[in-house]
């Protein structure tokens, strides 16, 4: 659920919280549902680690009326066909490849979105339901649940947004077949074999957002946005803290007759610990295109460009249909 989604946020390094208007905002913000003027459905694919591991978007949101909406998502990241070898050798110390099977080790998150406008003016908020599923092959799977909240305010060309995800903390209880992880323990010796522990906490997380629309002679565009992403933990964030650490994300997007967009963005800045035990400042840039056209929405993020931090550079391709196309 940390990933993202929307590969024209991603080329933004996901500096979007302010802006986010679209379906794709029950992932972001869901706030900025209420900007919908027709349906929407989405869809985006990324592949990591050499295309071993798939990364699966689709979500649908509608409004309801003039000052409300709703939206659906579901997210898919997996490892499929891995083997299962722990019954290769039988009883009697034959090997029968026979005995090998497949299996998936994924994680699925279910969203529900619902958006509405305050009496304020520009002011906007969002809530989302989170559904957790994980599963690995018949060994363990664990269901989760947690709350998001969004809220969105813009004044002028100037907007601002504040996502604050897993409001109530998030758990995943897991359920165990020991039977089935001993035959794993058993055929690897001396291997990290442990199970998942019983109950996964997932802590609360703040997204900060300002943005500003620059507009020129009327064809020309320019939309930025700073963005502040709180954890309430201590770790390798430019800034940290035991109560806290922020690591800022810059997005920008250059739009020409609401068609052709060129994005960019720098996020994910980190204080790497090096092997002589120095520290140094790492970051990821990310590069993104889009078109627009009778909508139909077509984006492509290539992140993490010149592989500067450590993150994992991947190849984004999404795709966002308005239903006014049918009209």
């Amino acid at each position: 659920m940390n990933i993202g989604v929307d590969a024209a946020a991603l080329g933004m390094s996901n500096a979007v919280v302010a802006t986010s208007n679209d379906v794709n905002s029950g992932y972001w913000n869901p706030a900025g549902l209420v900007h919908l003027e027709d349906n929407q459905i989405a869809l985006m694919h990324s592949s990591y680690f050499a295309n071993i591991a798939n990364y699966n978007y689709i979500a649908f949101a509608k409004p309801l009326d003039d000052r409300s909406a709703v939206g659906i998502s579901i997210i898919r990241f997996g490892v499929d066909d891995i083997l299962d070898t722990t019954q290769l050798i039988d009883e009697q110390g034959n090997v029968n490849y026979d005995n090998i099977n497949l299996f998936s080790a994924a994680d699925y998150g279910f969203t529900f979105s619902y958006a509405r406008q305050l009496p304020v003016e520009g002011l906007n908020y969002g809530v989302n339901a989170k559904v957790i599923r994980r599963v690995i092959g018949d060994f363990a799977s664990s269901w989760g649940f947690g709350l998001d909240l969004g809220v969105q305010f813009q004044r002028n060309d100037w907007q601002f947004g504040v996502m604050i995800r897993d409001i109530t903390t998030t758990f995943n209880a897991w359920a165990i077949d020991e039977d089935k992880l001993a035959d794993i323990q058993n055929a690897i010796p001396g291997e990290n074999q442990e199970a998942p522990e019983g109950t996964e906490i997932t802590l609360p997380k703040m997204q900060i957002g300002m943005s500003k629309l620059f507009e020129f002679n009327y064809d020309y565009t320019l939309r930025t946005e700073l963005d502040l992403n709180i954890r309430f933990a201590e770790n390798n964030d430019i800034i940290s803290t035991s109560f806290a650490s922020i690591n800022p994300a810059l997005g920008f997007e250059f739009g020409y007759t609401d068609i052709v967009f060129l994005r960019a963005g720098l996020g994910n800045f980190q204080n790497e610990t090096q092997i002589d035990n120095t520290e140094q400042l790492s970051f990821q840039p990310n590069f993104g295109v889009g078109f627009k056209y009778r909508g139909i929405q077509i984006d492509y993020a290539f992140t993490d460009i010149g592989d500067q931090s450590a993150a994992l550079y991947s190849n984004v391709f999404s795709v966002k249909l308005d239903f006014s196309i049918f009209r």
